[in-house]
């Protein structure tokens, strides 16, 4: 049974990558299940990779002690406006 948290999709691979995959997820004892695993997980590393892409492209221009100076400006000000943590109690 379908959960509510998923959604399902109709893809079209070639058979030689689909049979490619299923024999590497074969040989890797995974079984018919793990490929919408599988797929999951290369969708979100390509969105990561492509963000981080993007995320270099827009700051090429920059020294890296200017993007440090970035970063720096923005932990300040997230622990500005965090709460300061709560000490673990020994026991």
């Amino acid at each position: 049974m379908p959960s509510n948290d998923t959604a399902r999709w109709t893809v079209t691979v070639s058979k030689e990558s689909d049979l490619a995959l299923r024999t590497f997820l074969g040989a890797k004892g995974m079984r018919k299940g793990d490929l919408s695993k599988f797929i999951e997980d290369a969708v979100l590393w390509r969105m990561f990779r492509k963000s981080v892409a993007e995320a270099r492209d827009a700051f090429s221009d920059l020294s890296a002690d200017e993007i440090q100076a970035l970063v720096d400006e923005a932990v300040t000000a997230v622990r500005k406006d965090s709460p300061p943590p709560v000490a673990k109690a020994r026991i």
